[in-house]
């Protein structure tokens, strides 16, 4: 670190976005018109440093609409609240919570699941 940067992590200055074809033949009418990307990282995530994205192997955790191949994502950053689910280390293994009201402090919490996306395949 240093002073012009103070922050360990940086944002990356090339632009990664997919180049426009160019041109050829009669223009659609629609051309002009285009809609920006949507950076799902910039959207879904408050802290990228402490942000973790998990994939679901199995049914396991069907009581709580989370299915195979859904993507978790978990901020080891956040504070669990009453009702919110989290990713906790119980018997050896990694396991999906729904806090209850002191039962946050029986628990080894790893993260808070801040989304889930789903897989729809």
């Amino acid at each position: 670190m240093n002073e012009q940067n103070p922050l360990p992590i940086k944002k990356a200055e090339k632009s990664h976005r997919v180049q426009r074809p160019t041109q050829t033949g009669f223009s659609s009418p629609a051309t002009h018109y285009s809609e920006p990307r949507i950076d799902l990282n910039e959207v879904l995530v408050s802290n990228s440093s402490a942000t973790f994205y998990v994939r679901v192997t199995d049914d396991a955790f069907h009581d709580f609409e989370i299915y195979n191949n859904d993507v978790l994502i978990i901020d080891r950053s956040l504070t669990p609240e009453t009702n919110q689910l989290v990713f906790a280390i119980q018997y050896d293994s990694f396991d999906i919570v729904r806090i209850k009201n002191r039962a946050a402090d029986e628990l080894l919490i790893w993260g808070v699941i801040t989304y889930i996306i789903k897989s729809v395949l």
